[in-house]
């Protein structure tokens, strides 16, 4: 190696020693996790919330933040769907959502979403079941001309007939769908069960109460709760606090004052017991479990403890509940619980698991074993300690911003609490004992008269239930409006009745043949507002083998459907994602395939159908007959001579809508395969509109 080699390779040993020296001299000085020193946090300085109240009852909370040139202004106001009438369930909501959607007389709804999306600013109103709000959140420099069309808003809603009936339609698809998830379908009907189904607290908004309200009753509640007496606003943001109190004086005061509402909460007459009930849900392959009864109320001097006691029982990952049900006997998805402590009526103790099917009565008992656990063991001081820590730590974002501080006063105030009611409730929370967590367990948890709620498969889960009582099936069928008489006996020629299914049966299936599937490959095209441009044509194969399977694949502009159904439940998949098929939907499945034409010349012996008269129908004159299938009247218009029906009639609950539907489809261009008679021509009207037209292709039989 020459001289420059060398030289070269001394300069590259030279930096390795460093390098490692540099290194070695790094790992002596790291230290240990708890040798560590942090500076303190900076503290976060609680701003001071100045108040005033207009003449006409408004009280106003102010609080200056100059952090960004924007401000937000909040107003409670004093009212709530508890003041309405079970008749009318939903109406406080709808009324809430209406008054945004429809604007003001003055500022109607498109002029309104104009000015805001020009100004990036939002203007938010809507009415739960305490109380009702509303919001906005603007640019600084537009708060002095958007006030007004705000407080214009408050004080003078449009209300149009169509928003109103576009937010009912809204409503309506929601009920339509509420059985279709677990958790929902357990969390509303768990509440019935501690409150009462037919109570303030536990009734449904149904389609029936929504039809019930009227613009009227939308323009009464507002003007019965929208007045001063009931109104708190809340401004946070950068103002000039002198400057604003003119600006809010100025336009709150054309509110008229009005009377304070009164919130009427009716007392619950709760009687402890335990219950068992269930809710079958044949399309999941798990339950949901739900246990407790009553809660209380937040009045209570042991708030602060039930809370600490709560946190032991199933404060997230280090409560008794998960690290025992889910994490050391591994019987649950997930588990959890509350001790719920109510403002203005009492609330729920509930504790939940979702676990197999096969395990269900084994994670009750568990849930139950840790409860009396917590009654008959004092927790240890570590336990004490570090639940007390976790939780007074997640306190601190309750007040991590001045929009939040303002939100908790005027939260305290609506609610009647002192303003210090979050430091006496953590001050609370510091001095629980050991000894407090066990007298409240006591005092207040009753394991053994916990109401038990199972959202489940039933069938899976057998007879497990059956050791904790006599199990009620919970039914959570939703109520159809305008089925009045829809399933009444019709009145009617029996014997001829008999002769005429007799000849389309045999029409349709030939006497000598047995048919146990088919499968028919066709072209449907639907019409309608709610399909994109008006139409839409679609290729499906469908195979139905009888009595009750179907598999169908739908071929789509975005891709294909596949469907498979048999016996009440199913599948949908797309896109390689698949889910269960909606009971909504698969009861719709059922019902098709019952009364098609095949399934009734299949199942003629078991129907009772009636002659029903004659009826000419575009030159052609059709013997009427009636069946009833699914408890639902059915009428077939036959062609006398050949036996082919020419038209099926039904009535449908459209659930969107949220209303009945007469469905009329008409079959034409009959073709036979293998002895079996196919319409190869089908129109489908609902309500006279033509909702859907098929061409079929061909028909195999099977």
């Amino acid at each position: 190696m020459n001289q420059s080699g060398e030289r070269m390779m001394k300069r590259f040993t030279s930096l390795v020693v460093l390098i490692l020296c540099a290194g070695l001299a790094t790992v002596h000085a790291q230290k240990r996790y708890d040798e560590l020193n942090f500076p303190e946090l900076n503290e976060f300085q609680r701003p001071e919330v100045e108040t005033f109240t207009l003449d006409n009852g408004i009280r106003v909370f102010l609080v200056e933040d100059d952090e960004l040139p924007l401000i937000d202004l909040s107003v409670n106001i004093r009212t709530g769907g508890v003041l309405v009438p079970n008749e009318k369930a939903g109406l406080a909501s709808i009324t809430g959502s209406v008054i945004r959607s429809g604007g003001s007389e003055n500022y109607p709804a498109d002029t309104l979403n104009k000015i805001l999306e020009n100004r990036a600013a939002s203007m938010e109103t809507g009415i739960g079941f305490t109380s009702g709000g509303a919001s906005m959140n603007v640019l600084k420099e537009d708060f002095s001309e958007l006030l007004p069309i705000f407080v214009d808003l408050l004080q003078n809603p449009a209300l149009p007939q169509e928003k109103i009936e576009l937010e009912k339609k809204q409503v309506k698809s929601s009920i339509s769908r509420r059985n279709d998830n677990q958790q929902q379908i357990g969390s509303r009907e768990f509440e019935r069960l501690i409150y009462g189904e037919d109570s303030v607290y536990g009734r449904l908004t149904e389609y029936e109460t929504v039809d019930n309200i009227t613009r009227e009753d939308l323009v009464n509640f507002h003007g019965d709760h929208f007045v001063g007496a009931n109104m708190m606003v809340g401004v946070v943001g950068d103002f000039d606090a002198d400057q604003i109190k003119k600006q809010l004086s100025n336009a709150f005061s054309s509110i008229e004052a009005g009377q304070k509402t009164a919130l009427d909460f009716p007392e619950i007459d709760y009687e402890f017991n335990r219950t068992i009930n269930l809710v079958d849900k044949p399309d999941v392959n798990q339950s949901y479990v739900l246990m407790g009864h009553i809660g209380g109320l937040r009045s209570n001097p042991d708030y602060p403890k039930v809370q600490v006691m709560n946190e032991v029982l199933s404060g997230g990952f280090s409560g008794r509940l998960f690290q025992v049900v889910r994490t050391d006997l591994g019987l649950a998805y997930a588990v959890f619980g509350s001790y719920e402590m109510n403002t203005f009526y009492p609330g729920q103790f509930y504790t939940g698991v979702m676990t197999k099917s096969s395990t269900t009565a084994e994670a009750i008992d568990a849930i139950i074993e840790q409860i009396k656990r917590l009654q008959e063991e004092p927790i240890q001081p570590e336990e004490l300690r570090d639940v007390k820590d976790q939780f007074l730590n997640s306190m601190v974002f309750r007040y991590d911003s001045y929009e939040e501080v303002l939100s908790r006063r005027l939260s305290n105030e609506y609610r009647e609490l002192p303003p210090d009611a979050f430091e006496e409730f953590i001050e609370g929370v510091r001095n629980t004992t050991i000894e407090d967590v066990q007298k409240m367990a006591q005092k207040y948890l009753k394991p053994d008269s916990m109401q038990i709620l199972v959202v489940g498969n039933k069938q899976e889960i057998g007879d497990q239930l059956e050791k904790y009582g006599t199990v009620n099936e919970i039914d959570i069928s939703i109520p159809q409006p305008g089925q009045d008489g829809a399933g009444e006996e019709v009145a009617g020629d029996a014997q001829k009745g008999r002769a005429l299914l007799d000849k389309m049966s045999d029409a349709i299936i030939a006497p000598d043949q047995q048919l146990d599937s088919v499968t028919v490959e066709a072209e449907v095209t639907q019409f309608g507002s709610n399909v994109p441009g008006g139409s839409m044509t679609v290729q499906v194969t469908q195979t139905v083998d009888y009595p009750d399977a179907i598999t169908q694949t739908v071929e789509t502009p975005n891709g294909t459907i596949t469907l498979n159904y048999e016996g009440g439940k199913g599948t949908m998949s797309m896109m390689g994602q698949e889910r269960p098929l909606p009971p909504q939907q698969a009861q719709s499945l059922r019902e098709s395939l019952n009364r098609k034409y095949l399934a009734v010349a299949l199942n003629s012996d078991e129907l009772n159908p009636r002659f029903i008269g004659m009826e000419e129908v575009e030159g052609t004159q059709y013997a009427k007959l009636s069946i009833k299938i699914n408890d639902k009247n059915i009428t077939y218009l036959v062609d006398p001579e050949s036996g082919y029906p020419g038209i099926m009639r039904y009535q449908q609950f459209n659930p969107q809508e949220g209303s009945q539907v007469h469905v009329e489809e008409r079959y034409s261009n009959w073709q036979t395969v293998d002895g079996i008679s196919y319409a190869y021509s089908e129109t489908t009207f609902s309500d006279g509109e033509k909702a859907a037209e098929s061409v079929i292709k061909s028909h195999e039989v099977h």
